[in-house]
């Protein structure tokens, strides 16, 4: 196993650390520790496809790891954050009921393509984009918080402008690159097989 897909083995080892943390250690350690694993986790994703690319380390089992290593570490993010965080849980299901919807269809696309014509459908650009406002939503809805409580500035938090911007861009992102998914490789879901 070369070391761009170690590094994304090790971002899905991380998933259940930080959702522990987050669950388990009381606020604000639990939050601060969560959200540095997570920026570790993110860092490992931009690593291990640059490294892949440039010492032509890509590999099949890279390409299926690293978006489903991307997915774990963000679903379970937006999962804590929708049970932890009520003050945005009625937009908040919202998003990540579209986050989990696109991703499956995504992944059930992968997987058709990949079974009835060997073809390895890597994230592309759109697709990248979006997992970056995904990561950008995840921190910046538990680090918003962190500051306004450390500045005292508790009328804030109930309007969180930074995290409703964030979600925003991600909601939008994930819609738009899930459609141009469906739209690009819609040819490999023959209804007639």
């Amino acid at each position: 196993m070369n070391l761009p897909n170690k590094l994304s083995v090790l971002r899905m080892i991380m998933v259940p650390i930080f959702v522990i943390v987050m669950m388990v250690v009381p606020y604000p350690f639990g939050e601060i520790i969560g959200v540095v694993l997570f920026i570790i986790a993110s860092l490992t994703d931009m690593l291990d496809g640059k490294i892949a690319r440039k010492y032509n380390l890509i590999t099949d089992f890279g390409k299926f790891i690293d978006p489903l290593a991307d997915k774990f570490m963000v679903i379970g993010a937006l999962l804590v954050i929708l049970y932890k965080y009520e003050a945005i849980r009625s937009l908040f299901i919202w998003a990540v009921i579209i986050v989990i919807f696109r991703e499956l269809a995504v992944t059930s696309i992968r997987l058709v393509a990949s079974s009835s014509s060997g073809v390895v459908i890597a994230a592309n650009r759109l697709g990248k984009v979006k997992t970056c406002t995904q990561i950008a939503c995840v921190c910046a809805t538990i680090i918003e918080p962190l500051i306004y409580d450390a500045f005292g500035l508790d009328k804030m938090l109930a309007y969180l402008p930074l995290t409703y911007l964030t979600t925003a861009l991600m909601i939008f992102f994930t819609l738009w690159s899930g459609i141009n998914y469906i739209v690009s490789y819609w040819k490999y879901l023959d209804p007639q097989k």
